[in-house]
């Protein structure tokens, strides 16, 4: 199966959408866009995950489970422990396929305001201090560089497998916009 352009329509009704790219590249606005625009409810899976001092939630698996088997959501595609339920049950999945550097251009800056301002992401976690990005392997800007193939290669296995839902390929920040000006507002006119 091909992945959809941004210019083509959406198929019809999609309700339970995926968002996909690596870390940084706008998932979480993305899914959230789509939420309203499309009146569906968007599940953070960040918060469903982290729990305070960045532990995993014992219950985070269950969670997930519980708001897939409902009928409308728009959620992140990622955590491999969950990756296949969210997947079983998409109508659509959002690749957002976006460059390395692209990718770098927003992390870095979005993980800077975030430490300076002392954003509160999930539970009460921060942002790590910055000079971490040299001692900590999983640094998220780290973590976003040596990753940033993967979503690719996961989005490319469920395109070859053809049970997997339509996908939508998003390669630029204008695709992204004039996709949800475009096929995203014509389906929402028509819901």
């Amino acid at each position: 199966m091909q992945p959809l352009a941004w210019d083509t329509p959406l198929p019809t009704g999609p309700r339970r959408i995926l968002v996909a790219g690596t870390s940084g590249a706008g998932k979480t606005t993305l899914a959230a866009a789509l939420a309203v625009r499309l009146g569906l409810p968007h599940i953070d899976i960040d918060g469903l995950f982290h729990g305070p001092d960045w532990t995993p939630r014992p219950e985070f698996v269950a969670d997930v489970a519980a708001f897939v088997a409902g009928d409308e959501w728009v959620t992140e595609w990622q955590y491999s422990a969950v990756r296949h339920l969210v997947l079983a049950r998409a109508d659509l999945l959002v690749w957002l396929d976006l460059s390395r550097l692209r990718v770098m251009s927003q992390i870095v800056p979005r993980t800077v305001r975030r430490r300076r301002c002392r954003v509160e992401l999930w539970n009460g976690n921060l942002e790590p201090p910055l000079w971490t990005i040299f001692t900590d392997r999983d640094h998220i800007v780290r973590w976003a560089w040596r990753t940033h193939p993967k979503t690719a290669a996961r989005v490319r296995a469920v395109l070859a497998s053809h049970d997997g839902p339509p996908v939508v390929r998003l390669r630029t920040r204008r695709e992204v916009a004039g996709w949800l000006a475009g096929p995203v507002t014509a389906r929402a006119s028509a819901r």
